[in-house]
């Protein structure tokens, strides 16, 4: 970033005027008497507007979002419907009462599930993913362009898609009443939960109905009579048993389970953010993110099959060194932590069980998110700690994953060899003459190092324009008294969430007045010198909204009472004295790159067993914006 005034040339490039957001380019850098010299070359729009701070953030992420000629001239020469001659050498599963399950303002469909109960007990799942690769071929414009983007970005009221919508939302998008070209995982599943035999095959589907999760909880939960297709019910409760013989299985494994809320926003029509509204995440949810991890497992277990290098979802366990700092910082709250040994799954598991009984244990497991790493893929399988698996990958989201489509031509290469595997059907003799999948091992990893760095990506967009929406509501409530909890500490102050509005802003250091305050790094508070009073995470506070900058991203608070004990240092305090950060004089510089990096780490982790965005699902999507698109935890 550029800390000086930047002057305009005039007549140099477009014109703007006083508000608006432009790219400029620098003709002149400063110096000791001159400022730096700039002329516009784009006009991007007026400020403070959601469409125009979702192009800054595109822009300071470098996500492709424009599509180049050559991506448009050959969507466009796809056909709007499956021809037949695709159809041929596929399994027909038209008949198969199929649906697909996903948020009322959903417009592209990945999957589609159907479950039917065995003979000897336990089910056999099928779970159809639509066949990107059938149709984005290897080194084509679309796949390059979809490897650039890497993955879709989902922001409130808008989408950048890997694909276009010919087929995000048209061909390849598992839409009701229509064939679709689709990869198959068919597999049983014991009566215990465990994940038996599995197939992988190219398939045709026929989905009966595009069902919404409120419409299938509302049936689940055993209110049938609004149902509009009740041909579909008994389907539905099949994969609802299975659901619950999963979750049973879930628990033994001990994947992880963060408690979390997740945000929808609602918008005037001129743009401004009416409201901040948790969302409610349903039984249908879990039913669907179910199918989607026994796929994925499968098709892990697939690529360990084989010989050929392929990508995994890998999440390793924490240090054993960022075991020991949680067990000192949860130690002070009265959570036992094991430490010492090399953490396993239930160990977090059994943490995060003690902190549901805490008053403010959703605030506290923000330190065990901090702790563990994060997700990334690469060929070399290494499980997945957070899920509790020993291989795990990504299949069942090609249309906004590149990724999911990579793992599709690894087994879409197996089915159109000629080699023996019992993992996969093949109907009829293949014609295709090209590659699906001609990546050696140099080549997959570097092609995992980009997708891991294109997620990373385009949640850091997304994060800096949910910052941007949060400072724009909050700054229509400047002066107001609210309650909080304290969320995080550092030297300069601590951050506090505002209840019931789930925003945070910083209460500076140098506010506190009355007393000297040193941060304790061990314990992650400040402590007033003569008055000992404590400021740490979960601590309940009063305060009020002082100051928005929008730009910056920044909420400034003031504390008007805290209600949390007041508690005398320990003798010992005065020796922490010396190795604790800045007092009250600490400057406020620099506390907006500390709580990014903070949180930037802690959002990025693998987020298990939940759904991860907060943004709505399609461009332009509703007024009122909910949770996105991840069916899978991980």
């Amino acid at each position: 970033r550029i800390s000086h005034e930047i002057y305009l040339q005039p007549e140099a490039g477009e014109q703007p005027v006083e508000g608006q957001i432009v790219v400029a380019r620098i003709l002149r850098q400063p110096g000791e008497h001159s400022h730096v010299l700039a002329a516009v070359s784009e006009v991007l729009g007026d400020h403070l507007t959601p469409d125009i701070e979702v192009e800054i953030a595109l822009r300071n992420n470098d996500i492709p979002a424009v599509w180049p000629e050559e991506v448009v001239a050959e969507a466009q020469q796809l056909p709007d419907q499956v021809s037949g001659p695709d159809k041929n050498r596929r399994k027909d599963l038209r008949e198969v009462p199929f649906v697909t399950i996903d948020g009322a303002d959903a417009r592209d469909f990945d999957d589609a599930v159907y479950c039917e109960a065995r003979a000897g007990g336990g089910w056999r799942l099928y779970v159809a993913i639509a066949d990107v690769a059938h149709y984005v071929t290897v080194g084509s414009a679309l796949d390059k362009s979809a490897y650039a983007r890497g993955t879709s970005v989902y922001f409130p009221q808008y989408v950048v898609p890997m694909l276009p919508e010919k087929l995000s939302n048209g061909l390849c998008s598992l839409n009701p009443q229509v064939d679709r070209l689709v990869m198959v995982c068919e597999m049983t599943i014991s009566a215990r939960g465990r994940i038996g035999s599995y197939q992988f095959y190219e398939g045709v589907i026929h989905s009966a109905a595009r069902l919404t999760y409120p419409q299938v909880a509302e049936l689940l939960e055993g209110d049938a009579a609004e149902f509009l297709y009740p041909a579909l019910t008994d389907p539905l409760l099949r994969l609802y048993d299975l659901y619950k013989t999963l979750d049973v299985a879930r628990r033994e494994r001990h994947a992880l389970e963060f408690e979390s809320t997740e945000l929808g926003f609602a918008f005037t029509d001129s743009g401004d953010v009416e409201n901040i509204f948790p969302t409610t995440r349903n039984v249908a949810h879990k039913v669907i993110e179910e199918c989607m991890l026994c796929a994925n497992v499968c098709a892990a277990r697939f690529i360990s099959k084989h010989e050929a290098p392929g990508l995994f979802r890998v999440h390793e366990p924490p240090d054993v060194s960022a075991l020991e700092q949680l067990a000192e910082f949860l130690g002070r709250f009265g959570i036992k932590v094991q430490k010492d040994v090399a953490p396993e799954t239930a160990d977090y598991q059994q943490i995060l069980a003690q902190l549901r009984r805490q008053p403010n244990g959703h605030i506290l497991q923000m330190a065990v998110l901090r702790s563990l790493n994060q997700a990334v893929y690469q060929p070399e399988n290494r499980g997945h700690f957070g899920l509790g698996y020993k291989e795990y990958t990504h299949f069942t989201s090609p249309i906004r994953r590149y990724p999911d489509l990579l793992v599709h031509r690894y087994i879409k290469q197996i089915i159109h060899s000629k080699a023996e595997s019992k993992y996969v059907q093949r109907f009829g003799r293949s014609r295709v003459k090209a590659a699906f999948y001609p990546y050696d091992l140099p080549e997959v990893v570097a092609m995992g190092e980009h997708t891991s760095f294109a997620e990373r990506r385009a949640d850091s967009a997304v994060y800096e324009v949910l910052e941007w929406i949060k400072c724009n509501y909050v700054n229509q409530h400047l002066g107001e008294i609210v309650d909080a909890v304290i969320t995080g500490v550092a030297r300069f102050g601590f951050f506090a969430e505002l209840t019931g509005v789930y925003v945070e802003g910083l209460v500076h250091v140098s506010s506190l007045t009355g007393d000297y305050y040193q941060y304790d790094q061990s314990s992650q508070t400040l402590i007033g010198e003569r008055s000992g009073v404590h400021y740490g995470m979960g601590d309940p506070v009063r305060v009020q909204v002082v100051r928005v900058d929008i730009d910056e991203r920044k909420i400034d608070l003031e504390l008007i009472s805290h209600s949390a004990l007041t508690r005398r240092r320990k003798t010992r305090a005065t020796a922490a004295k010396g190795k604790s950060g800045d007092g009250a004089k600490s400057s406020r510089k620099g506390r907006g790159s500390e709580r990014r990096k903070s949180r930037s780490k802690a959002g990025s982790k693998e987020k298990v067993g939940k759904k991860v965005k907060v943004s709505s699902e399609r461009k332009k999507a509703s007024k009122k914006t909910g949770p996105g698109r991840n069916k899978q935890g991980g």
